[in-house]
């Protein structure tokens, strides 16, 4: 499957609740684990968030917006924005242990 790249820069003040909110969806990934997800989260020094997402069940679905943390990380996402998500579809061009490999 294609990975999808969802990428924004929170406000400096908001990018500590921010990362915990992100990592309270990794817990909830970790203590639930659904199949078909593969998730990597990086915050850069400037507060940028990276997220990318690649869904691996056959029809597509993902578990990751029926996951309650998930949902209070997108509660007031772009409030706590300065720059706006913005998602992409990716290919990758190089994978050494980060990705499955196809």
């Amino acid at each position: 499957m294609k990975p999808n790249v969802i990428r924004y820069r929170t406000k400096a003040d908001m990018a500590d609740k921010n990362a915990e909110l992100v990592e309270a969806v990794f817990a909830e990934l970790k203590a639930a684990h659904p199949e078909g997800v593969r998730y990597l989260t990086l915050r850069l020094e400037d507060n940028t968030f990276i997220h990318i997402v690649e869904t691996t069940t056959d029809d597509g679905s993902s578990a990751l917006p029926k996951l309650a943390a998930f949902q209070a990380f997108q509660n007031g996402l772009r409030d706590r924005c300065v720059e706006p998500p913005v998602r992409n579809g990716a290919i990758v061009v190089g994978n050494y242990r980060v990705l499955a490999e196809p």
